[in-house]
This record gives structure tokens, sequence and C-alpha cells, in this order.
């Protein structure tokens, strides 16, 4: 949730008669109206903000509001970036692929699993191809092994119309 989206009352925006009231330092000044608690806060030089609209009475804090923004902005940055988005990358194969072609594939699909991201293993079934789905079962059988030691298969083998397809994932770390 973007903190530019979130608005909270501050100041004269507050308008409820009584309002529980936290100290700059966390401590608890107790239930006051909001007039006394912006004389309070105007006297130590920082905002009143309502920080639990719904509670009963309503909660307001004594802060420094605009260093507040900043430092939820700057909270909400770092989070974005340390977070790692998984791409799904596909692999196309046929039945009748060759040795050569098989492990050029397999190289693609390692190198991408080493990336942290997950692999789409599919098995294009053309024309009179599909009466040997089997075929395709166990192509991606190989496939599979031959990524066991960087990889897991996370669904097996499924057939979806002319498409035999199996996930595979990153090895999680122990």
């Amino acid at each position: 949730m973007n903190i530019a989206a979130i608005s909270h009352q501050i100041n004269e925006q507050i308008r409820d008669a009584e309002i529980r009231v936290i100290g700059a330092d966390g401590s608890q000044l107790g239930i006051m109206s909001s007039a006394e608690a912006m004389k309070i806060a105007e006297e130590e030089g920082f905002d009143l903000v309502m920080i639990a609209p719904n509670a009963a009475p309503p909660v307001c804090r004594i802060m420094d509001y605009g260093k507040y923004r900043f430092e939820q902005a700057k909270r909400e940055k770092m989070n974005r970036k340390a977070q790692k988005v998984v791409e799904t990358k596909e692999i196309w194969l046929s039945p009748g692929i060759g040795d050569h072609d098989m492990d050029f594939k397999v190289k693609n699909a390692l190198s991408f699993i080493a990336d942290g991201d997950k692999v789409k293993v599919t098995v294009r079934f053309r024309g009179r191809e599909m009466a040997h789905t089997e075929l395709g079962t166990v192509l991606l059988k190989q496939f599979a092994e031959k990524c066991a030691e960087t990889a897991v298969v996370e669904k097996p083998a499924k057939l979806e119309g002319r498409r035999m397809s199996m996930f595979m994932a990153p090895k999680p770390n122990k």
C-alpha cells in the first residue's frame, strides 16, 4: 500500500470532542479535548495525528508528521527494492526433438532456474503426434531428470489440449 494513499487527520482536521492522546515519547497523556491536545502539540512543536479513528475514543499521537511520512516512504521503497519478482520462463519442445537440441533446452532451463525463475516446459503435439502423447510424458521425465540437481518438479506433466506442460522451480535452500 502506498503511503501517499494513506490520509491521516492532522491538527485542525480532528473534530472529535474527546480523544485519547499519546505523547511524542510514547507515554499516555490520557483522554482530553482535541483543542487541549492541539495546544500541547503546538507547545512541543509537533503535529497532532489521528492514528486510530475507529477506537472509542479516537486515538491521536503527538509526532513530527513530515518525518513520519518520510520514514514510511523510505521503508516502503526498501521493501520494494528487496522483494524478488519470480518470473515463469517457458521452454517449448516437440516429441521428435534431437539429443543435442534437448541438451540445449536443458542448459537454457538451468540458467533460468539459476536466476531464481520458474520454468514451464511444454511439449507441443501437432497432427498425428496426438496419437502418441506418451512420448511427451517420457520426454518431460527425461527433462526433469537432467535438471534434478538444481530444480524440482513443482507440477507434474499434464495434457491440456494439444500441449503437455510441467512446471519446475529452483530447489529450496536448506
